[in-house]
């Protein structure tokens, strides 16, 4: 028999599929026999799936506790600002989606890096003289987050560490840990508004090192570091030799009394990849459509990096080619007032939450600077009928139907943490709810009872 004839068995009747195969051996072979398998179901999920652990869904999704059915539920967990109808994107930004819509050209698929035109108005929105770009320098994603995903993809192997902020952003140890990635925290210190404590992250590095993310401005903290502070950070990672991840989400939306400075532009001697994306700034998180800036004017990435994330890339064929055509338009046609109310809000909300949680015995707020949170500290020995920041959040759901995350979410124990996004009276009502639910279970701390009879 001809080695490559497809050798067909049964009557006359058309075969099935299972008594036809192809001979290429010269030898017939019994269809449904492998060597060294049997043959049964066996199907399980991947070690991935397997190592994927959100720690903000475990807190909460385990929360037994039911709202207080008398109060209104006010959430103040949720990081979509977009959730209570108060601040909504600017008509500029809508027309300009509804524009790349009608104009039926982009419907088909993108460079999986992105359309060139989009990379180059990115390259030109966010080039500064101390920090060059070009089109080359821009990778589109959809949404920060797979920005952050890829660069610790392309930085990281399996088996090498990460170092990522405490308090800091869930999905940094969510996506590395999926990977075979090890997470090492480093503190951010309250008590200087959240600056890193650098000595600490000079002791975690070792030769397994990857990268240093750095989040300015800070979720869940809304701390806004300094120029002086980053030069600090920068300054460590050049001794070390480790690239930096800059998480700039929140870049440019930072309160009057400070200013956002992008890490990039402080250095060009270490090399920075700095994540970003429409959905905070310009108030659209389901659009989906973040980037990677790529600063390595000393070239230590060179072409392995850059290609790395190229090929990373292919791997869902790019972010909304919708979004991206309207990319052009968002940028040039947003009017300044739209960021200056934007800003005005969040600021008017974290003074008023701050003040006000400021003067309620037993918490300890730190004024934020920016973004669109504030962290709040417990003292705990204040509150003794609760084990932990956990069983104080879950309590104030059930009596005053407030939702905080609590500081557990974010690796740092005893405080929790407030979105200052929602409409004013709703933070009015939310301050006014805690103020109630800490006066009914405070307590004096032992030796402290002259202090509380003041």
């Amino acid at each position: 028999m001809d080695p490559y004839v497809i050798q067909m068995t049964g009557s006359g009747n058309l075969p099935s599929v299972l008594d036809m195969h192809v001979n290429i051996s010269g030898r017939s072979s019994a269809p449904g026999k492998m060597k060294g398998r049997k043959a049964r179901w066996s199907v399980r999920p991947s070690d991935m799936s397997n190592k994927t652990f959100n720690p903000i869904r475990a807190i909460v999704d385990n929360m037994k506790v039911k709202p207080n059915p008398n109060k209104t539920m006010i959430a103040l967990s949720i990081g979509d600002p977009t959730v209570f109808g108060n601040l909504s994107t600017d008509p500029e930004v809508t027309q300009a989606l509804k524009d790349a819509v009608d104009s039926g050209k982009y419907n088909g698929y993108a460079p999986t890096i992105g359309y060139l035109s989009s990379r180059e108005e990115i390259a030109s929105y966010y080039h500064h003289p101390e920090a060059p770009l070009e089109a080359k320098d821009v990778i589109l994603t959809s949404g920060c987050s797979q920005a952050i995903e890829l660069c610790l993809a392309v930085l990281a192997n399996p088996g090498q560490n990460i170092l990522v902020p405490r308090p800091g952003f869930a999905l940094y140890r969510t996506l590395a840990e999926s990977m075979g990635i090890e997470v090492k925290c480093y503190n951010l210190l309250p008590e200087k508004s959240w600056e890193i404590d650098l000595k600490q992250v000079e002791s975690l590095v070792d030769e397994k090192t990857a990268c240093l993310i750095v989040n300015n401005p800070s979720n869940p903290c809304g701390s806004v570091f300094s120029k002086s502070h980053l030069q600090k950070i920068l300054a460590v990672a050049a001794r070390q030799c480790v690239p930096i991840i800059a998480d700039e989400i929140y870049g440019d939306m930072v309160f009057s009394d400070s200013k956002f400075e992008p890490l990039a532009t402080l250095s060009s001697n270490v090399p920075i990849l700095s994540c970003g994306g429409l959905a905070k700034r310009w108030l659209v998180p389901g659009w989906r459509l973040g980037w990677i800036l790529i600063h390595d004017r000393r070239d230590i990435f060179g072409n392995e990096i850059r290609d790395g994330l190229v090929k990373l890339s292919q791997r869902i064929l790019g972010p909304c080619t919708i979004v991206q055509g309207a990319l052009k338009n968002i940028l040039r046609r947003t009017p300044q007032e739209f960021y200056h109310n934007t800003l005005s809000l969040l600021k008017s909300n974290a003074d008023l939450c701050y003040g006000a949680l400021a003067a309620i015995p037993g918490l300890r707020p730190v004024r934020p600077s920016g973004a669109m949170y504030l962290m709040v500290g417990i003292e705990m020995e204040h509150f003794p009928e609760f084990e932990n920041d956990v069983e104080f959040t879950e309590r104030l759901v059930a009596e005053q139907s407030v939702h905080c995350l609590p500081g557990t979410c974010f690796e740092y124990l005893n405080f929790f943490r407030v979105v200052i996004t929602v409409p004013k009276v709703m933070m009015l009502e939310a301050c006014s709810r805690i103020q109630e639910f800490c006066e009914q279970h405070y307590h004096c701390a032992e030796g402290s009872q002259e202090e509380c009879d003041k």
